[in-house]
């Protein structure tokens, strides 16, 4: 399968001119013109073509990677994933849940949100202007979270949503049939070993044992869309982040 990819060098509604360093031959850049005004509106118009690159890439056969700066993108990546009449099971791999609502959050942070808006659940602004229908919490296996906030952990109980606390935990679970969707935020790894990060958290998995979750999983040869939160690259010093999440990539998209 092909890999086709797609830079949106922006963190929530703020470009970020580093993670072009991310850009490799052949990559397409996502910069459309943006509105003024609240954070929704503006990355609600950056999803759109985002949205639109992830069907036409599923449509025409090959893999889309969307790489950005921040989860919210999985919103658009979703989308699109959906116009191209797929309904896949989200791998989603991240030191947080991503499932704050409104009525939960503690810093109003739309970057703690995504996951719960996927699933329909508060602030729905951004899936309305995209087209995202309300995915099907049932899809979703959340691994590591390990920083949860205590309402946040309340709403994923209270939720279809499989929790798996260990990454590695995927070389034995039992994947359902079809596509799969793998979102990758970077701070799931050890912020020991992967510092240059926005939000660390202590522990998390080393590089090792994500190449070994990421080769099982590329495997399968169900891997159908894949989306990066990037490292931030004006922590990253001397490179090294950089380094090892894109060899992680290549792991998990290996055509």
């Amino acid at each position: 399968m092909k890999n086709q990819y797609l830079l949106t060098p922006y963190f929530i509604d703020k470009p970020v001119p580093g993670l072009h360093s991310a850009a490799g031959p052949g990559w397409q850049v996502n910069r459309p013109p943006l509105p003024a005004g609240k954070p929704q509106a503006i990355m609600s118009r950056l999803y759109q073509p985002l949205a639109e690159f992830m069907a036409q890439t599923i449509k025409q056969g090959d893999r889309p990677v969307s790489f950005a700066g921040d989860c919210c993108t999985t919103l658009g990546v979703m989308a699109g994933i959906q116009k191209a009449g797929l309904s896949p099971t989200l791998i989603w791999l991240d030191a947080h849940g991503d499932f704050n609502t409104w009525e939960t959050t503690p810093s109003d942070f739309l970057g703690g949100m995504p996951l719960a808006m996927m699933v329909g659940r508060g602030e729905q602004t951004i899936c309305e202007q995209v087209g995202l229908a309300p995915f099907p919490e049932a899809q979703i296996i959340l691994t590591d979270a390990r920083d949860l906030d205590p309402s946040e952990k309340a709403n994923l109980n209270d939720s279809a949503v499989v929790h798996l606390p260990q990454v590695a935990q995927l070389l034995d679970y039992p994947l359902p049939d079809g596509p799969l969707y793998v979102h990758f935020d970077v701070d799931a790894l050890d912020s020991q070993v992967l510092p240059a990060v926005s939000y660390p958290a202590p522990g998390g998995p080393g590089v090792a044992e994500m190449r070994r979750v990421f080769h099982h999983l590329a495997r399968t040869g169900r891997v159908t869309a894949v989306s990066v939160s990037a490292w931030n690259p004006d922590l990253d010093e001397d490179g090294r982040s950089r380094e090892i999440v894109m060899e992680l990539l290549a792991e998990l998209v290996a055509e």
